[in-house]
């Protein structure tokens, strides 16, 4: 090999030997489905994030949805914190989770996962490509554990 081939190689394998963050997430890395198609139609389900009563919530925390189903979840943050939208199984969340509480600034850039600031919308294309229950969570350090987290069953 060519000195110009290997540098990026050995970069590439320095990188993975530190621990870097990868950004390679495909379609198949995702347990709940795979980033929708734009250019297919989509059911837009609304979903509010909230906080009050010492509880966080989602409204609706229940979905049921079908195999194939192209979903369009429009965010809305009508709190006065930030919260997050993760999608993904609940045993995924969970550890995700405890990396949260080691970086509670972390933001996501993956299409299963939305930040929205307080009083602020975002959205999520999705597809449910595979049946079986799913979880939406919060995972900003304490938001999870009082109470915002959702499921998503898909037949």
């Amino acid at each position: 090999m060519r000195r110009s081939a290997i540098a990026p190689f050995l970069f590439a394998v320095l990188l993975a030997a530190a621990g870097a963050p990868s950004n390679a997430h495909d379609a198949a890395q995702f347990s709940a489905g795979e980033p929708g198609d734009p250019n297919k139609p989509a059911e837009v389900i609304v979903v509010v994030m909230r906080e009050g009563d010492g509880k966080m919530l989602f409204i609706p925390d229940r979905l049921e949805l079908r195999k194939g189903q192209q979903v369009r979840f429009l965010l809305r943050n009508n709190g006065l914190l930030a919260h997050e939208f993760v999608l993904a199984t609940t045993e995924e969340n969970v550890k995700h989770a405890e990396e949260m509480k080691k970086n509670p600034d972390m933001e996501h850039d993956d299409p299963n996962a939305r930040r929205v600031a307080p009083k602020q919308t975002a959205e999520i294309l999705w597809k449910f490509t595979n049946a079986g229950q799913f979880e939406f969570g919060c995972l900003i350090p304490g938001h999870r554990e009082n109470g915002m987290t959702g499921i998503i069953v898909v037949k």
